[in-house]
């Protein structure tokens, strides 16, 4: 796997987040955890998960109020699992945003593949692909998974971050902008600089001649496009 899922797992109750914990990261996700409301939102900008799982019984607030707070403050996907089984509490959960709802005692199979659901959605929502091809390089941008000439590349987490920004959308022209707020969103100073060399280095680790790039486009001033035949 070229970059690993990240899960932010929010639950006061430190025997299931080691449940969860354990489970998520025998298939392969990196995760972090929180125990309050107040923790969780600090992870959540810090850290930038893909995924968060929010218990709604935490000590310093009701988890629901957390659940417009985190859509406003990250476009990860939301799971809340949560004991109460009522159905006006699923019910307001999903009406304030959350993307799905698991009960407690839950199935670790099950909320494998609710996970699994939460990341295909949260990829094909924006209308971004899934899987591409460029030459003989293939992007799998669900696993995130990089292969060349059928053996996988390995790339660093920034490395992964900008192909997959070129990827979801091949053929168009994406900006250093755009390309940079998504790869180095803390920096309150976007140096062009340090993308062009994180794709030099791509170039190297993709094409058969980075001084005559195929797959990854320049656009002078603008940005970068990815050339490619999209499969997914």
């Amino acid at each position: 796997m070229t970059g690993k899922h990240k899960v932010l797992i929010v639950d006061d109750e430190v025997h299931i987040r080691r449940l969860i914990d354990a489970t998520l990261k025998r298939v392969g996700y990196t995760t972090v955890e929180a125990s309050s409301g107040r923790e969780a939102l600090d992870r959540l900008r810090q850290e930038r998960p893909d995924v968060t799982l929010l218990d709604l019984g935490l000590p310093d607030r009701d988890g629901l109020e957390l659940v417009p707070l985190f859509k406003q403050q990250s476009d990860a996907s939301l799971i809340v699992i949560s004991a109460r089984d009522a159905t006006e509490q699923k019910v307001a959960a999903l009406d304030l945003g959350a993307d799905d709802y698991l009960t407690k005692p839950f199935d670790t199979d099950e909320l494998l593949a609710r996970l699994r659901v939460a990341l295909r959605n949260r990829t094909t929502r924006d209308g971004g692909a899934t899987a591409v091809t460029a030459g003989d390089v293939e992007i799998d941008l669900l696993n995130r998974i990089v292969r060349k000439g059928g053996r996988e590349v390995h790339l660093t987490p920034k490395e992964y971050g900008v192909l997959a920004q070129l990827a979801k959308f091949p053929g168009r022209v994406i900006t250093h902008g755009q390309i940079m707020a998504q790869v180095w969103p803390r920096e309150v100073d976007h140096h062009v600089e340090y993308l062009r060399v994180l794709v030099r280095t791509l170039r190297q680790k993709l094409e058969d001649d980075p001084q005559q790039p195929q797959i990854i486009g320049n656009e002078p001033g603008i940005g970068y496009r990815l050339r490619s035949g999209i499969e997914g």
